[in-house]
């Protein structure tokens, strides 16, 4: 029996590498979404514990460079916030970018796939037809011996 041989194997394994390249891609893309929400939430956590500082301070004894200080220290969190707010949209937008990319390779390397399934079962028929056609001279050639 002849052995199958997909002609095509090396875009078949271009396109694995592919997709595996952007698989790669979309996991880097999705930690560096994960570490960029994780440092908002850590900047937000700050800017509460300030204002709940604050508040603690309007109610004791006031002191103003205190107070001044925290402020300033609530106000600079606000403007890293909306900086870390603009980060995470980023973030998440390289995430699309990168699972619209794993997409299209997966879908380039199942297309490759199906070519060559659909190459096998060719082969496969193109193989059984030939060992009948083998069988059937083998009976005639016997039958036409034995008359």
């Amino acid at each position: 029996m002849a052995r199958f041989r997909y002609r095509m194997q090396n875009i078949l394994d271009v396109k694995e590498k592919m997709e595996s390249q952007a698989r790669n891609e979309f996991a880097i893309a999705n930690a560096k979404l994960a570490e960029e929400e994780e440092k908002l939430a850590g900047l937000e956590a700050r800017k509460l514990s300030y204002e709940d500082e604050l508040r603690a301070l309007y109610s004791a004894d006031l002191e103003l460079l205190k107070i001044n200080e925290t402020q300033d220290a609530i106000d600079n969190l606000k403007e890293r916030i909306v900086i870390q707010k603009g980060n995470v949209k980023q973030a998440a937008h390289n995430v699309d970018l990168a699972r619209e990319k794993l997409t299209l390779a997966m879908q380039e390397r199942k297309t490759h796939e199906k070519l060559k399934e659909r190459q096998f079962e060719e082969f496969k028929q193109e193989e059984a037809a030939k060992e009948s056609k083998e069988i059937d001279e083998l009976v005639s050639f016997r039958h036409g011996q034995e008359e």
